[in-house]
């Protein structure tokens, strides 16, 4: 079992410098702790704490009103997750963003919908949440447990929807999942947010890459020098018939000197060298999460290029989420998951069969490059 400093968490600071209140200067006034250790407990790097500065710090809290005696020292420690549905489920707060599209008649929230196979998508994930991804019916079975283990469960879930490109004006589309995503960011608590689908389908994932890599939302990086000052390690092509929002994570070119010919997704390797992973004829679909440790924030995208896709994606978590774990990087107090998965016939029509077989489980799972993930936290 692995625990997590949540100082940070506590006092509501962000890891982002343009949002940080003086937190730092603040604590080491109080307390007379070391600047660079007061720094380290707040990114969840320390080693260990001595029961000296523990007690300062539960002091200052106290004093400062962010938790009462009887909550501490316990409220300063949290357990870390060990698979990737625990994950999800150790999160008090849950919030589901799900892209909408108009239906027939006035242009209306009263029409508007969700496609089939988002729908699928996000019942998997419910249930994988609620069952640990059909484990939780196990948890205190065994010679080791004891009766005191109980399986986790978020305190709340609850749907968020925003308007797909092409629905209402950009700006609207845009200006809806600003709100949701900031509303999410500026939240205090142990908290995750799952976005479902592509920028295609869902503007709020462009928001969710462009805090986790740090750069402008919405602006194409297409016209880059060179492939590798692209901000995110992997690039969404879209289709010429695709609608085509600008944003850094998708686009229509790598970069000024380097196409993407085929529609579908590209990946960095660990030598910088870019791949295509698939779209046309090899459906594929994209694994994303970001966790912050100290501040019990977990940033999640499930996406499918293609509808087909998508409802494959469910059914894979469904039997093989845990090869979605361990994360491929974890450093500073930061864990950051990304896998791409493969299915081949993407040529296929739909058909009854992809309703009714687990075809999931056919899947290549691939993590991405370690390397090209540091790379991109290096310059955040």
């Amino acid at each position: 079992m692995r625990y997590a400093f949540r100082l940070a968490e506590l006092l509501g600071h962000t890891p982002d410098r343009r949002k940080r209140p003086g937190t730092i200067k603040a604590i080491v006034e109080h307390t007379g702790l070391d600047r660079h250790q007061v720094a380290s407990l707040l990114k969840n790097e320390a080693k260990y704490i001595p029961l000296d500065a523990l007690s300062r710090l539960c002091d200052y809290l106290i004093d400062q009103g962010h938790a009462t005696a009887d909550q501490l020292p316990g409220a300063l420690f949290a357990v870390n997750a060990e698979n990737f549905w625990e994950q999800l489920a150790r999160r008090s707060d849950i919030e589901i963003v799900v892209g909408v599209r108009q239906g027939e008649g006035n242009n209306s929230p009263e029409n508007a919908m969700v496609v089939a196979s988002d729908s699928v998508l996000v019942g998997e994930l419910l249930n994988g949440i609620s069952t640990l991804g059909g484990v939780a019916k196990h948890i205190g079975e065994g010679p080791e447990s004891n009766a005191t283990t109980s399986v986790p469960m978020p305190d709340r879930i609850q749907q968020s929807l925003v308007w797909s490109p092409g629905q209402v004006s950009l700006e609207d589309a845009r200006a809806r999942a600003t709100e949701v995503f900031e509303g999410f960011t500026e939240a205090q608590g142990d908290r995750g947010m799952v976005c479902i689908g592509s920028v295609k389908s869902n503007p709020a994932v462009e928001l969710l890459f462009s805090d986790a890599f740090g750069c402008t939302p919405f602006v194409t990086e297409d016209d880059v020098d060179d492939v590798s000052a692209r901000s995110c390690p992997f690039f969404l092509r879209y289709r010429d018939s695709d609608p085509k929002p600008g944003a850094a994570s998708a686009g229509m070119r790598l970069s000024k000197n380097m196409d993407a010919p085929e529609p579908g997704f590209y990946y960095e390797k660990d030598d910088g060298t870019w791949e295509y992973a698939g779209g046309q004829g090899k459906d594929t679909a994209l694994v994303f999460y970001l966790f912050h440790e100290a501040l019990g924030r977990l940033d999640m995208v499930l996406s499918g290029f293609s509808g087909r896709a998508t409802r494959l994606l469910a059914k894979t978590l469904a039997i093989r989420g845990e090869e979605f774990w361990p994360p491929v990087y974890h450093e500073a107090g930061v864990q950051v998951g990304a896998f791409l998965v493969q299915y081949d016939d993407a040529e296929s029509k739909p058909s009854r069969d992809d309703l009714l077989y687990n075809t999931g489980g056919a899947a290549k799972i691939m993590p991405l490059s370690r390397e090209a993930i540091a790379r991109r936290m290096a310059r955040r």
